[in-house]
């Protein structure tokens, strides 16, 4: 038994990478699953809520829709997101409006409307995907991690404000996940090899960090076990966070 048997969750962002792999992890341990994404190309076994995360009323139908077959919501997978790669001087304002609209306010719209079910469950909890750019100076990511930031503080803020309500809230922050945009990232790379190693590197476990771990990790969140858990940020990064490499003279952080 998984635990999370007869579990009804929603995951946000869960046609692709990261939602993906949660959305599989969580089917596979026996929980219904709702994947809202724009994509309706969801893992088998999971029900498609069709849903752009920067259209409040469209998120509000959908999870509305879906909790009202079940009469509840266990689990929020709050996982929607976009990245950005660049520095102050890139990227426009439209930009910046652009990602914290699918990083942020995504991550607003969907708690909003998920609130009232989360409330009918004896168990609810809510786990929100931040990152390592959240937690640490990572080069070229300037509006990422700003947008993540924000995603980060509104999980604490989250965690104390709800935990009266009998629902616990908690965040995983990633390192770099070997995920179909940063694939993208490494194809377009003037050295693509060199790149996806750099890439690795940044881990000091010396590898990039699979979807299907990140997915693990959601399931145990989203597991009753995890009730003692909240307002804390499981760091799946390698060590990224927290171990320095020396090579030669150089601390590689």
């Amino acid at each position: 038994m998984s635990g999370l048997e007869g579990r009804i969750v929603i995951v946000t962002g869960g046609a692709s990478g990261i939602g993906r792999a949660s959305v599989e992890r969580l089917v596979a341990d026996g929980a219904t699953v709702g994947a809202l994404d724009r994509s309706t190309a969801v893992p088998e076994g999971a029900v498609s809520l069709p849903a752009d995360v920067t259209d409040a009323v469209a998120v509000t139908r959908a999870i509305d829709g879906f909790c009202a077959r079940h009469g509840r919501l266990d689990v929020l997978v709050n996982n929607a997101g976009v990245g950005f790669v660049g520095g102050i001087e890139d990227g426009t304002e439209d930009d910046w409006r652009r990602v914290f609209d699918i990083n942020v306010f995504g991550q607003m719209r969907a708690m909003r409307a998920a609130l009232p079910w989360l409330e009918k469950s004896q168990t609810p909890a809510v786990v929100v995907m931040s990152s390592c750019a959240a937690l640490n100076g990572i080069p070229d990511r300037v509006l990422y991690s700003a947008s993540k930031g924000a995603c980060q503080a509104m999980m604490l803020a989250l965690s104390a404000d709800l935990v009266g309500r009998g629902i616990v809230v908690n965040a995983i922050a990633p390192g770099t996940v070997d995920t179909p945009f940063m694939g993208e990232i490494i194809a377009k790379a003037p050295d693509p090899d060199a790149l996806e190693r750099e890439f690795a590197a940044r881990q000091p476990t010396g590898r990039m960090i699979q979807p299907a771990e990140i997915g693990h990790a959601v399931a145990y969140l989203a597991n009753p076990v995890a009730r003692s858990t909240t307002g804390a940020t499981l760091e799946i990064d390698g060590g990224m966070g927290t171990i320095r490499l020396k090579r030669g003279k150089d601390v590689i952080g």
